[in-house]
């Protein structure tokens, strides 16, 4: 079949036909410079300064390793990630429909603990030493500029599900809620009460509600603030006096969503222990899936074998207990622990979450968590019009150096150039089927590699051309200085080519964005350059001397 004229015809024809197939149902991928995308600049987030420039080194390289392997995850094709300096990472993402969704992916820190509950009487036994510090630190015109956010907390108190407020600065637990016989004796010493008001003593303790809510299956270790104090809350637990005044092995963190009970809205404060029993280290795999018993968006999640022990361990010895599964410092979800688990688990994300944001979950949790925070320094929209301006400079180079390689083809080499103009057509056809079978993106760099390639198919084309005349000159037949002609000249193309394809095959190892695409797309059209030159090209000259004699002249 390879050796007939009717084989060799068919082989062409089906190589032409597979490659407009995948260029047909691929279509051709179009890197950042041809079609846009957007551009970020990355950097370590230490505004205190407290790492040393081996250790921004150090993070900095290992969150390139988890933001390309996280931009892999999430199908960006020919992205490019490289280090500029010692802190800094550049990304370029071409084609993103969602750039925001691109952003929160590549900026999460996915960071994932999972961490014993601890009872709420914990805390509470420290409130008053932690309201102490509070009021030593900020001093009494601080807190009186919290002003009425804290003073106003006591309105919650009213609620039918709350019954109980929080602490007096005794830290005692106690019933703030106004009865019907106290509210007129409050409401005469009202005028007498703002004249003399002083900050409140107890600034936390009177934010914090127990928690007994129905919602988050009847939790013990956490307490409830008022989502419109929310802020006051935040900014006393992140006071290092109370960083320090807090027991030993304790921690405190926010759930990732509100609450609501009727029109008003909470925020759950989670007391738990300070260490995590297992971390997102020990995860293996991480799926997005849907709770079919409660139609919402889930994440399964599995440990490895040292994981799957650990948390085998500690659930065995906590049955009834809470377990709270913490990913970047807020609580996902606490639930409690039924019986053992070893090797899976899953993370609830709420009702109302969109499918989309569990995917994008567990590819960060599959992909690793960021060894340090990063903040965008830069960010830039390569517009289409950019694109388009490259895309049209890129077809007037390729269209103008095509014709004139063409067009002195033709002129030199006359029905032998002609023929060769027919195989470049066929070559062209085969690269770009094989960019889009292989799903590979062209940027201006390959644009460069494929005219490149075109360039070394004509040069095969003149080394044949040239030994045919060569033989014809040495009085051979015209069908044995064809034959010979295409057998001379196949080791020298067949060096070439490799040598090459070597080269190119060096740069895609070890280069990255441009490099890589100029280095696909050279490799492509080697591929295809010896294919025509020394398949095509001679099945075309073979049909062109079938019906001539051996002492016939040839046009060359």
């Amino acid at each position: 079949m390879f050796k007939s004229m009717r084989g060799r015809i068919i082989v062409i024809v089906l190589a032409c036909l597979a490659a407009g197939y995948q260029l047909w149902s691929n279509g051709l991928k179009l890197g950042l410079d041809l079609q846009g995308g957007i551009h970020l600049v990355l950097e370590v987030d230490d505004p205190d300064n407290t790492l040393t420039d081996e250790a921004r080194a150090d993070a900095i390289d290992r969150a390139e390793t988890v933001v390309r392997n996280r931009i892999d995850q999430f199908g960006v094709e020919e992205p490019l990630i490289q280090k500029s300096g010692g802190d800094r990472l550049i990304v370029e993402l071409a084609g993103i429909d969602d750039e925001g969704r691109a952003r929160d992916i590549i900026q999460q820190s996915a960071f994932l603990e999972f961490k014993l509950v601890r009872p709420a009487t914990d805390l509470e036994s420290a409130l008053a030493r932690i309201d102490r510090q509070i009021v030593a630190a900020l001093g009494p015109d601080s807190l009186a500029a919290l002003g009425r956010a804290v003073e106003q907390s006591a309105e919650a108190a009213s609620m039918a599900e709350i019954e109980q407020l929080v602490f007096g600065g005794g830290g005692a637990a106690t019933d703030s809620a106004a009865t019907p016989d106290s509210l007129p004796e409050a409401e005469a010493d009202t005028a007498v009460a703002e004249e003399n008001a002083e900050p409140n003593l107890s600034p936390l303790g009177s934010l914090l509600l127990r928690d007994v809510l129905p919602t988050g299956g009847g939790t013990v270790g956490s307490f409830l603030v008022a989502a419109s104090d929310f802020a006051v809350a935040d900014h006393l637990l992140n006071l290092p006096e109370v960083r320090n005044a807090l027991p030993r092995n304790m921690a405190l963190h926010w759930a990732n969503d509100p609450v609501s009970e009727g029109a008003r809205s909470y925020r759950r404060l989670y007391v738990l222990e300070e260490d995590p029993f297992v971390t997102g280290d020990n995860l293996e795999d991480a799926i997005a899936t849907r709770d079919v018993q409660i139609n919402e968006p889930i994440v399964t999640f599995e440990f490895n074998r040292t994981g799957g022990r650990q948390f085998g361990i500690v659930t065995g010895a906590n049955i009834g207990n809470a377990i709270a599964i913490v990913l970047d410092g807020e609580v996902m979800s606490a639930p409690t622990v039924q019986g053992r688990i070893t090797t899976r688990g899953q993370i609830e994300l709420g009702p109302g979450t969109p499918m989309e944001e569990a995917a994008d979950l567990a590819l960060v949790l599959r992909a690793g968590a960021l060894p340090v925070p990063l903040v965008i320094m830069e960010e830039r929209t390569v517009g289409p019009s950019l694109g388009q301006d490259s895309i049209d400079q890129g077809e007037i180079a390729g269209i103008v150096g095509l014709l004139l390689v063409l067009g002195i083809m033709i002129l030199y080499y006359r029905m032998a150039g002609v023929l060769a103009v027919g195989a470049l057509m066929i070559y062209v056809l085969l690269v770009l089927g094989g960019l889009a079978g292989l799903n590979a993106t062209l940027t201006l760099p390959g644009i460069a590699g494929l005219i490149l390639s075109i360039g070394m198919a004509v040069d095969a084309n003149v080394l044949i051309f040239e030994r045919i005349r060569e033989e014809l000159l040495a009085g051979r037949a015209t069908r044995t200085a064809v034959e010979e002609g295409f057998g001379n000249a196949f080791s020298a193309i067949l060096d070439a080519n490799i040598t090459t394809l070597i080269t190119a095959l060096i740069l895609f190892q070890f280069g990255t964005g441009p490099v890589q695409g100029f280095a696909v797309t050279l490799s492509i059209g080697i591929v295809a350059s010896f294919f025509s030159a020394l398949y095509v090209t001679r099945t075309l000259f073979l049909v062109y001397i079938s019906g001539k004699k051996a002492s016939d002249p040839i046009s060359i």
